[in-house]
């Protein structure tokens, strides 16, 4: 893999059309190759300048080569050369690398756009960027992978371009070129705005050196995106936006302990210790347990000023470690930062290894913090996996002070392997064959996870599920509530209406009874339950003749009181079908009278009388016939008080029930107050 960075004057482009090494010979100085990465796997290219104007007269050419049996594809951000014919300035791609490279595609054109994806037909291509003397354009921008990325995007596509819920692409290789601006941050997410690629190098899904796919979640916009910076990357605050997006990934990002206390002062030892006396003769350490993040105290800070001293955590095991947060002094009088850093790691606190990013054979050196309060953060793509970790100073602002917080998890367990015989333990291999470097970029471990704490407003099968099993369980819960309080008010009122005979306050009055005869009959039947009033049931319950009266539904009508001269159409009373064989109980309704105690009902007429009985008239009121003031005491004593009373009565009427005979004339009666039963003996006497 070559990068060409080749000057070339207006008389060269005159030929062109040969081999660019030879023509280059002449060439005064001059160039057209703007910042690149060029990846095994993916990579950016972009004129110099881009954004801004290209300079004239320039040529600049890259050879790109991929692994045997793949073949590239190229996805265009901007194309914007000033040619209408192609001649002078232009961008050409080649299959091939050398003098037997053949042409894919030649473009020129200001503002012109290419939406289709460029294929190679092998694993090497040739990029040849020429210009001539122009006046405007921005030159190009644009990316490439292999073929199996089939959702390649470029480092100028934005959130607001995909408006799905939820989508998957890949990113380029070299995306910190661009000049773009993102705001927000994990884990409240990135106004949809923000470029993707650039946004997810921000939030540590991926890394510029790799790329990588990116899964994202739109979301609904809050009101306020934090400014951060994160993995050279510069986020910018800003005000309430519409919609924002998110990136889900596998990995992990919990905190180690430092900031919790999880950590112990003990597990934290530095290379040296920065102490002096105050004016007053105070002593001041600046000691390693003050290096914890968010701790209101004062930091680590070394005794000399020099890349050679270190900050060392010793996690106890070895953990998976994902990224770290830096911060400076944390104090307003002690402007005091670390601005560059390295990273050291070691499963035995011996043999050391400095990390290095995927696919690089050099050292990397993090960005530290540009000012001793505000937290900076850097993830470690792939993640590194050790038990004791060094942070390494090696550029600073006046005074070497550091705070910090590393991020990771456990290490998922993992059976250990069968050793071969012949083999020393583990404990016997030399602590160099122990310690792990990171995996390279085809072994590299998933991301961290960074959560969407916004879900999105519609789409997916998390969001659909959630939006039925919600209203469901409300209702449900709902449901059971209602259940359980109209049971305990059933139950209560049961409870309550026990041993209740009373009529309601209108069953009582007259005039209901009498409006109940004008009623239908399908309308009396409708009171199903015979219910006495409590004096009754009273004077039934001295009766020792009498059996207890339950209130069980009524085949009949009530017996009628004062007040009410005219019956229905349908007779009142139960007819006298005598006893059923072997029924011994006695009938409620066909009981005789006895001799000292008068029955509260009307007893059926003998089958030759009418098939209705009069009303009985009782006067109430104990108000005499014969003109007796309301003074006068009422008093009975039983059947012979009510006859001798009845007897004095007026005698133009009858204030009582009377037999009558077939032709529907009243039979006299002599001293009966009520209407009495006959036995069989007497109806056939009465008969006869």
């Amino acid at each position: 893999m070559v990068m060409w960075t080749l000057p070339v004057s207006a008389s060269c482009l005159e030929v062109r059309e040969r081999e660019l090494y030879l023509i280059c010979m002449c060439c005064p100085a001059g160039d057209g190759c703007g910042p690149s990465v060029l990846g095994p796997v993916s990579g950016t290219l972009s004129s110099l300048g881009y954004p801004r104007t290209y300079p004239n007269d320039t040529v600049c050419e890259w050879e790109i080569s991929v692994p045997r049996g793949s073949r590239i594809h190229f996805h265009f951000a901007e194309l914007d050369i000033e040619n209408r014919d192609c001649q002078v300035a232009y961008l050409r791609l080649y299959d091939g690398i050398g003098p037997k490279r053949s042409v894919i595609a030649k473009y020129c054109g200001l503002g012109l756009k290419v939406k289709e994806l460029i294929n190679s037909t092998g694993n090497q291509v040739t990029v040849q960027f020429m210009s001539g003397t122009h006046h405007s354009g921005h030159g190009f921008y644009l990316s490439y992978s292999t073929t199996e990325y089939t959702d390649l995007i470029t480092c100028l596509d934005k959130g607001s371009d995909f408006p799905e819920a939820e989508f998957s692409k890949y990113c380029p290789a070299g995306c910190l070129t661009s000049t773009e601006e993102i705001s927000g941050t994990i884990p409240n997410g990135y106004r949809e705005s923000s470029p993707l690629c650039l946004a997810a190098i921000h939030a540590g899904v991926i890394s510029n050196a790799v790329g990588g796919t990116i899964s994202v979640v739109n979301s609904k916009g809050i009101h306020r995106y934090e400014a951060t910076l994160a993995n050279n990357v510069t986020s910018t605050g800003g005000s309430w936006s519409n919609s924002l997006f998110t990136f889900r990934t596998n990995g992990c990002l919990g905190t180690l302990g430092l900031a919790s206390d999880g950590i112990s002062d003990a597990q934290l030892s530095a290379s040296s210790v920065w102490e002096w006396n105050g004016p007053s003769g105070q002593h001041n350490v600046w000691a390693p347990s003050g290096a914890r993040l968010k701790k209101r105290q004062r930091p680590w800070s070394a005794a000399q000023n020099d890349q050679r001293q270190w900050l060392q955590i010793d996690l106890k095991r070895e953990k998976r470690i994902t990224g770290i947060i830096t911060t400076g002094s944390t104090l307003k009088e002690y402007q005091y930062y670390v601005s560059e850093y390295q990273i050291h790691f070691s499963s035995d606190g011996e043999q050391w290894e400095i990390y290095r990013e995927a696919n690089s054979t050099q050292d990397k050196i993090f960005q530290g913090n540009n000012n001793n309060m505000d937290e900076v953060r850097n993830n470690f793509i792939p993640p590194i996996e050790a038990r004791f970790v060094r942070v390494n100073p090696t550029r600073w602002h006046q005074r070497i002070a550091l705070k910090l917080e590393l991020h990771g998890c456990q290490i998922p367990h993992m059976q250990p392997e069968p050793r071969p015989r012949g083999l020393p333990p583990s404990d016997h291999i030399p602590p160099s064959a122990r310690t792990k470097r990171p995996p390279l970029a085809s072994q590299t471990t998933p991301p961290p996870d960074i959560r969407n704490t916004t879900m999105p407003p519609h789409g997916g099968k998390d969001v659909a599920l959630a939006a039925v099993l919600v209203p469901v369980l409300v209702m449900v819960l709902t449901a059971l509530v209602l259940i359980v309080v109209c049971a305990r008010h059933w139950k209560n009122r049961k409870k309550s209406s026990e041993g209740t005979y009373d009529l309601p306050h209108w069953d009582r009055t007259d005039w209901w009874k009498s409006m109940k005869q004008l009623l239908p009959s399908k309308m009396v039947e409708a009171e199903d339950s015979v219910r006495y009033s409590s004096s009754e049931v009273g004077r039934l319950a001295g009766r020792s003749a009498v059996p207890r009266i339950h209130a069980e539904p009524a085949e009949y009508a009530q017996p009628l009181v004062s007040g009410v001269t005219t019956l229905g159409a349908r007779s009142t009373f139960k007819p006298d079908e005598g006893p059923e064989p072997g029924y011994s109980d006695p009938d409620l309704y066909d009981t005789p009278i006895s001799p000292d105690v008068y029955h509260a009902y009307a007893e059926p007429l003998p089958a030759s009388g009418s098939e209705y009985a009069t009303p009985i008239v009782v006067d109430m009121g104990c108000h005499p016939s014969g003109g007796s003031t309301l003074n006068q005491p009422c008093a009975f004593s039983g059947p012979a008080s009510l006859l001798t009373r009845t007897d004095s009565s007026q005698s133009g009427r009858s204030a009582y029930d009377t037999p009558k005979n077939a032709n529907g004339q009243a039979t006299p009666t002599e001293d009966l107050t009520y209407q009495v039963p006959q036995n069989s003996t007497q109806k056939a006497a009465g008969q006869s």
